[in-house]
C-alpha cells in the first residue's frame, strides 16, 4: 500500500476556513500544553489570554495599534509574494522608515504639521524604498538569492538605528537612555477622536483598497500574478520582469517605511529602540495565514496583534516567559505551511 500526493486541478477554495481555523486552533492546544508542563493553568492562561486581547476597550485599542504598522508591512510582503519574489527584508524596511521619518522630524522640528508630515512621509517611503531596491537590484543584475540578501539586510538596519539612538541622535536629556528628543507636535501623527487610534488606520485602508484594485483591474496586477512563473516565460510573454521585481520591492519598502514611520511618530512620538518589535517578521505569518489576501490580513494582523496583547497579560499575571509569543507565531506559521499543502495537493492511498 502506497500513499500518493496528487495536485489538485483546482486549489480546494473549501479548504480555507479549514486552514485559517487549525492555525490558530493547534497552536492554542500546543502552547496550552507546554504551559501545564511549567506548571501554570491552561485554561487560566487562555482566558488571561483572551482577556488581555479582547477584554476591555483599552486591549482591543491596543490590538488595532499593534495591528496598524502589521498590516502594513503584511501587505508589502504580500506584493512580492505574488510574484514570488521572496522578500524577507520588512524589519530592516521598517527601521529604515522610522528612521527616515525622525530624520525629518529632528532637522525640520520647527515646520508646520501641514509641511512636517508630509515631509516624513516622503523621507520614511524613500528610506525604505531604498534599502527595499538594493535586494532587487542584487537579484536582478547578479542573480543573488532574495532570501538571503534582504535578510541580511534587516541585521544592518536594525543596527544603523541602534548606532543613531545610542549615538549622534541620542538626547543630552535622556538621562542615558538611548531616545532620541520628544517630535514636536506637527511632527507626530494626530489621533482620531478622543481615542488613542489615529490615522494610520485610514492609510491602511486606502493602502489595502489600493492593493486589491490593482490585483483586480489593472494590466499592472496581471503582469505580477503572470510573472510568478519565471523570468524567462515573463521575458516569453513581453512582461518587463527586472522592472516588476524592483517595483515590487520598493512598493514594499515603502509601505513598511510607512509602518516604522506610523509607530515611532504616533504610538512613541519619538525613536528609540523599543520601536523594532518583530513586526516585519510577524508581516510574513500574516501574508501567508491569509492567502496575500488584503482582507484577510487585516483580519489576520488584528489577530497577531491580539496574541502579542494577550501575551503581555500572560507575562504579567503568570510570569510566562517573553519568548512565549514567538513560539505562537512560529507554530501558526508551521501550521500554515503544512496545511497549505492540503489545499493544492491530495493524497490518495493505492494498493499497487
Amino acid at each position: 500500500m502506497r500513499i500518493r500526493a496528487i495536485k489538485r486541478q483546482e486549489p480546494w477554495t473549501q479548504g480555507s476556513f479549514f486552514i485559517f481555523f487549525l492555525a490558530v486552533a493547534f497552536p492554542l492546544v500546543a502552547s496550552a500544553l507546554l504551559l501545564a508542563v511549567q506548571g501554570k493553568p491552561p485554561l487560566q492562561a487562555i482566558y488571561i489570554l483572551w482577556q488581555g486581547a479582547f477584554g476591555a476597550g483599552y486591549s482591543i485599542e491596543d490590538t488595532i495599534l499593534k495591528s496598524v504598522p502589521i498590516y502594513l508591512c503584511a501587505l508589502g510582503v504580500a506584493f512580492t509574494f505574488r510574484m514570488q519574489i521572496w522578500n524577507i527584508g520588512a524589519e530592516g524596511q521598517y527601521a529604515l522608515g522610522a528612521i527616515g521619518a525622525t530624520w525629518a522630524a529632528l532637522t525640520f522640528p520647527s515646520q508646520p504639521a501641514w509641511i512636517l508630515l508630509p515631509l516624513m512621509f516622503l523621507s520614511s517611503a524613500v528610506a525604505g524604498g531604498f534599502w527595499a531596491f538594493i535586494p532587487a537590484i542584487l537579484k536582478t543584475k547578479l542573480k543573488v538569492n532574495e532570501i538571503i540578501s534582504t535578510l541580511m539586510f534587516n541585521y544592518i538596519g536594525i543596527l544603523l538605528l541602534d548606532y543613531l539612538v545610542y549615538g549622534p541622535w541620542k538626547d543630552p536629556a535622556s538621562h542615558g537612555f538611548p531616545l532620541t528628543a520628544v517630535f514636536s507636535d506637527a511632527g507626530i501623527v494626530p489621533g482620531i477622536g478622543g481615542s488613542r487610534l489615529h490615522w494610520g488606520l485610514v492609510l491602511c485602508v486606502v493602502a489595502g483598497l489600493t492593493f486589491w484594485a490593482i490585483m483586480r483591474f489593472t494590466r499592472l496586477g496581471y503582469e505580477l500574478k503572470a510573472s510568478g512563473s519565471g523570468p524567462k516565460p515573463s521575458r516569453y510573454a513581453r512582461m518587463p520582469y527586472n522592472f516588476l521585481v524592483c517595483l515590487v520591492m520598493v512598493i514594499c519598502g515603502i509601505l513598511a517605511g510607512w509602518a516604522g514611520l506610523i509607530e515611532t511618530s504616533a504610538s512613541l512620538n519619538r525613536l528609540q529602540p523599543s520601536v523594532m518589535a518583530g513586526y516585519g517578521f510577524t508581516a510574513i505569518v500574516v501574508a501567508w495565514l491569509a492567502n496575500l489576501n488584503p482582507l484577510w490580513i487585516a483580519v489576520s494582523a488584528f489577530l497577531l496583534a491580539a496574541l502579542r496583547v494577550g501575551v503581555e497579560n500572560l507575562q504579567l499575571l503568570l510570569q510566562v516567559p517573553a519568548a512565549f509569543g514567538g513560539i505562537l507565531e512560529g507554530m501558526i506559521l508551521l501550521t500554515v505551511l503544512a496545511a497549505r499543502f492540503f489545499v493544492d495537493y491530495k493524497l490518495v492511498i493505492s494498493r499497487s
